[in-house]
C-alpha cells in the first residue's frame, strides 16, 4: 500500500478480497439503494458524523462516492483527525464500473 490519499479500484478490489480493506460507501441512501459495490459498507456524508466512533484508525479504509468528490473530502477530513489509513478511490463508481465490475451502475 502506498502512502498516496487514493488508491486505484483495481487496487481497493485485490485487498477487499483479501480483507486487508474495507470500502465505505459515502453517497446518499437513495444513490447507494440504486447501485453499489458488492461488499461495501454504506455511510452516507450527511450521517458521517454519527457514524465516527465505529471506525477504527488502525483498519484500512477505502470510501467511495459517485466520481470521487465526496469521498475525497471524507477522507481528508479522517486524515486530519488522525486516522492514518484511509483512501480515497479514484474515479469512485464511475471508475468502478469501468475497470472492475460493469454491473455497478454508472449515473
Amino acid at each position: 500500500m502506498n502512502n498516496s490519499i487514493s488508491l486505484l479500484p483495481k487496487e481497493v478490489h485485490k485487498l477487499m478480497q483479501t480483507g486487508e480493506i474495507r470500502l465505505i460507501d459515502v453517497r446518499e441512501k437513495d444513490e447507494f439503494a440504486y447501485t453499489s459495490v458488492t461488499g461495501s459498507d454504506s455511510i452516507p456524508m450527511s450521517e458521517f458524523g454519527n457514524h465516527l466512533g465505529n471506525l477504527s484508525k488502525d483498519q484500512k479504509l477505502a470510501f467511495i462516492c459517485r466520481s470521487g468528490a465526496r469521498s475525497g473530502r471524507v477522507v481528508m477530513y479522517l486524515r486530519s483527525n488522525g486516522f492514518p489509513n484511509v483512501y480515497n478511490v479514484t474515479g469512485g463508481i464511475i471508475r468502478w464500473s469501468n475497470e472492475v465490475d460493469p454491473s455497478v451502475k454508472k449515473y
